[in-house]
Parts: C-alpha cells; sequence; structure tokens
C-alpha cells in the first residue's frame, strides 16, 4: 500500500486507502480502561475526554477486552463494555450517563466526514425497553441513536433502535441480543446534511438512508460514546451494558469494511457518497449478521424540538446541553424548560 507522503507530516492521522482517520477512538492505544483516569482537563492526554460518569471507580462503568469487540472488526485489537447501573449520575443530575468524548483538535466537525461505530448488546444486563436511551449523539441532538422507549410515546415498552435526526426517527430495527450494527453518519457540516449507512455483523456497510437536512452544529467536542438514559417513574434502575467497537472518524472516501481501515485483512474498501448505492427500502430488506437475521423497518414516530441552522434562534430539547465553554449549539430551551448551570463546561436544559 502506499501511503501520502502528509501522512508522515500528522502524528495523529492515519491516511489509508479508503480516507483519512481524523481521530482513532478504536481503544487501540488504551491498556485498559483505568487509562481513561489519565485525562484530566489539566492534563488532556489520550484519544478520550473521560468525565460524564458517576462517582465509582472506572471500571464500575468502562472495561475493555477483546471480548467486547465485534469479531468482524479486525482494526480494533479491543472493544469497550459501557455500562450503566445504579451509581451512573453524573454532576447530580437524574439521568444516567456514561459517555465518552473524543480527545482531539482535528476537524472532526468540519467539511464532510463519517463517524463509525458498532453497537452490541447481549441478553445479560440488556439496556431496558422500558427507557429512553439516547446513544453516540452530538450535544444540540441533530443525529444520535435511540433505544427502548421513547418518552412521551403511547405504551409502556419499545425494543427498536434508531436512527434520529432533530429527534425524528429515520430508521428503526428491532434490536435483538447479540446483533453487532454497524454505523456510520455521513455528516456534511458544510452542507447541513446527515446520511446513514449501517449493515450487521460482518457485512459491508450500505446507505441506508441517502443524506437528509440537518442542523449541523459541533464545537469538535460534543460527540458522545456512549448512553444517556432517561428517567421515568415507576421503572426502577437495573445494570445495563453496551458493547461498542470501531469507533473512528474518517474523511475522503467512505470505509465500507467492517475490518476497518488498518486491519490485516484489508479493510480499505470505500465508497465514495456522490457514487453510492440507492438506499435502500429498509422494510423490505434483511440484512444478514454473523448470529442472527435481524430486519429492518423505518418509521417517523418520534418526537422532536423545533430547531434552525442558527444557533442563535434554535432551542435545544429537555436535557440537552445548551451552554459551557467552547458550546456552539442551541442557547435557549424549548418552553417549558430553562437552561441549568452545571458547571463551567456544562448547562443543561432541564
Amino acid at each position: 500500500m502506499r501511503f501520502p507522503v502528509l501522512c508522515g507530516l500528522a502524528a495523529h492521522i492515519l491516511c489509508v486507502s479508503a480516507g483519512t482517520i481524523l481521530w482513532d477512538g478504536r481503544f487501540n492505544d488504551l491498556t485498559s480502561s483505568t487509562d481513561l483516569d489519565n485525562w484530566s482537563w489539566s492534563n488532556e492526554v489520550g484519544p478520550y475526554q473521560y468525565y460524564i460518569h458517576g462517582p465509582s471507580a472506572v471500571t464500575a462503568y468502562v472495561n475493555l477486552s477483546p471480548d467486547y469487540k465485534n469479531p468482524a472488526d479486525a482494526g480494533s485489537k479491543q472493544g469497550a463494555k459501557i455500562t450503566l447501573d445504579s451509581t451512573s449520575y453524573w454532576n447530580g443530575q437524574t439521568m444516567r450517563r456514561t459517555e465518552l468524548i473524543p480527545q482531539t483538535s482535528a476537524a472532526i466537525n468540519q467539511g464532510k466526514v463519517y463517524y463509525h461505530f458498532s453497537l452490541m448488546h447481549t441478553d445479560v444486563n440488556p439496556p431496558a425497553t422500558t427507557r429512553e436511551h439516547q446513544i453516540a449523539f452530538f450535544e444540540s441532538h441533530f443525529t444520535e441513536m435511540k433505544a427502548g422507549w421513547l418518552s412521551g410515546a403511547a405504551g409502556v415498552s419499545d425494543p427498536a433502535l434508531r436512527w434520529c435526526i432533530g429527534g425524528q426517527s429515520q430508521w428503526s430495527t428491532n434490536w435483538t441480543a447479540g446483533v453487532w450494527h454497524n454505523v456510520a453518519y455521513e455528516i456534511d457540516f458544510s452542507a447541513g446534511t446527515v446520511g446513514f449507512w449501517h449493515s450487521t455483523g460482518g457485512d459491508p456497510l450500505v446507505q441506508t438512508v441517502a443524506p437528509v437536512a440537518a442542523s449541523t452544529s459541533s464545537n469538535g467536542a460534543d460527540w458522545h460514546v456512549g448512553v444517556l438514559e432517561l428517567p421515568r417513574d415507576g421503572y426502577p434502575d437495573s445494570t445495563e451494558d453496551l458493547y461498542w467497537s470501531g469507533v473512528y472518524i474518517e474523511s475522503g472516501s467512505l470505509t465500507t469494511s467492517v475490518a476497518g481501515p488498518g486491519s490485516s485483512s484489508g479493510g480499505g474498501s470505500s465508497s465514495s457518497s456522490s457514487t453510492s448505492s440507492t438506499p435502500v427500502s429498509s422494510s423490505e430488506t434483511t440484512l444478514s449478521t454473523s448470529t442472527i437475521k435481524a430486519q429492518s423497518t423505518t418509521t417517523t414516530a418520534s418526537s422532536a424540538p423545533a430547531s434552525t441552522t442558527s444557533t442563535g434562534s434554535c432551542t435545544a430539547a429537555r436535557y440537552a446541553q445548551c451552554g459551557g465553554n467552547g458550546f456552539t449549539g442551541c442557547t435557549t430551551c424549548a418552553s417549558p424548560y430553562t437552561c441549568k448551570y452545571s458547571n463551567d463546561y456544562y448547562s443543561q436544559c432541564l
């Protein structure tokens, strides 16, 4: 493989045949999750900022192991198990949260970029279907995954895993235990659009939803690799585990191989969004998986906060960030919520 000369000039950027890795969060540089404790606001080291979690030791909330990664992800040495337990309350909030933030100065919030990750849960400590989970989200919630019963929805429970734009569901599937869901957000910060690439198991990513308009907004330090669970009266906490693999952000062409860039199995297969496949009608397509077949269905049943592309006039939803040092998202909360100060780096709509 021939690498461009510029690859050797950028210490934190890996160039591959499919694209350029702007930030690599695949846990390859961590010996154990306790390495996350080396990071602080005065010592910003490692691939992740680690501050959104409960008061217990890091091993209560994040653990690393080769057993936790997608077996098809040859570019990762290990995956992460991110846990919510009875102590997972951060900074006095009523939500349970365990989240990692990319630690990088790379341009992950400019132009067209691809945010990669794979998700799975097992039959042991699965996420509750009776509560809303916000996963792999931005502070402004312009795009995110959601799982479980959506706050305000009818019914008691919901087994779906969803991809949302501005709170509106664009794609969903029944989230079956043991199935790896591989995702790439195709985010064009210049055009204000987001597309959705997806596969299961070891299958290559395919464009499942073509780019749609979104209020793309990020300061480059507000993508949450983890889970936020909203509270719900009458439904007690239970321990929940989510498994993560293949987390990285790239520019250029999209790496469609789940093996990932830098793998010995040739994770360089790529696709340009301008020549990508026609969006799949997911209600008619069954995506293959290494463990079980999971059928995808589309849905639009979800509430969404009002928003525009101007941060001065947009509104942030309940529980969304609305302020903090370096924050560039919506600073006005949707009625009847107000922006409450937590610390110099975080204010929230409550």
